[in-house]
């Protein structure tokens, strides 16, 4: 679905003049440019704290035809190639059995390819609540539309969401996930919530390599210290770290809470999150690495 697309198609009526059928003398058939109402162009740059439930019914279908594709990474996974550096002397040697044991072609691999994992951070705390619901159906279309992403919430403590994402039902997706986090509108302990992925999960190979996206309007009671450590040891080992906040918006908006100041110079791409727009130019960075 494209947000920009205004002009949908072209009407033509056809009038005789007086409003009475002719008499057999040709009419005169006129084309009138119609301009159609779209309203994923009108929902596409209104703020999700604005939303009705209809509405965001909508956005479900905006959302699910965003593609979020990665670059592709070198694997350490070796592929048959004709142009490849490394000889396969056991592929060689099979295809040299079924001719008789005359080795006729040396076999090769080279390095495989595999698009980078993609990990959503999702803040679910009391002052994301407005955000917080649209954002998880985001990360449910990214689950189904490929399949390397992981999904985690954090408020005060850190959740593991991906598996109960992994069913086409976006409402049965969204209560599996509600079920699963125990802190959902509650404090945020942004630094200490990374800090632990970072040791969990991160570091052990989940984020290395990685896009990180993390989702929140950057509001810690944690200590600034931690948060900077945490955002620090993070940028080391993913290949590329955004944050999308949803108060990058609004007019005026400068990044001082603690906890935004102190992990803003471990970030590559610092985006909005607050429409559909701002979404799918997430998408398309995801896709422009």
């Amino acid at each position: 679905m494209r947000f920009d697309e205004i002009l949908e198609t072209m009407a033509e009526a056809t009038d005789d003049g007086d409003g009475n059928e002719s008499d057999g003398d040709e009419t005169d058939e006129t084309t009138v440019p119609v301009l159609r109402y779209s309203r994923a162009d009108r929902l596409s740059e209104k703020d999700f704290a604005e939303f009705s439930a209809a509405e965001i019914r909508e956005a479900d279908a905006v959302m699910a035809s965003l593609r979020l594709n990665p670059e592709w990474r070198r694997s350490r996974r070796r592929v048959l190639s004709s142009r490849g550096s490394r000889p396969d002397l056991r592929r060689t040697v099979r295809e040299a059995m079924r001719r008789g044991g005359e080795p006729i072609k040396l076999a090769s691999t080279a390095p495989g390819e595999r698009r980078r994992r993609l990990v959503l951070l999702l803040d679910v705390s009391g002052s994301m609540e407005v955000y917080s619901r649209v954002m998880v159906r985001f990360a449910h279309s990214a689950v189904m539309g490929r399949g390397n992403v992981e999904v985690f919430t954090f408020g005060t403590r850190l959740t593991r969401i991906t598996r109960q994402l992994r069913t086409h039902d976006i409402d049965q997706a969204i209560a599996a996930a509600a079920s699963e986090v125990a802190d959902w509108s509650g404090g945020t302990r942004l630094g200490d919530s990374i800090e632990r992925f970072n040791q969990e999960w991160g570091v052990r190979g989940m984020a290395r390599g990685a896009t990180v996206v993390v989702l929140s309007d950057g509001w810690d009671r944690g200590e600034p210290a931690t948060m900077e450590r945490a955002m620090q040891r993070l940028s080391r080992v993913a290949h590329r770290v955004m944050w999308v906040n949803p108060l990058k918006a609004g007019d005026g908006y400068e990044p001082t809470a603690r906890g935004m100041a102190a992990a803003l110079p471990y970030i590559d791409d610092f985006l909005e999150g607050h429409c559909l727009r701002s979404l799918r130019q997430l998408s398309d960075a995801i896709t422009a690495q």
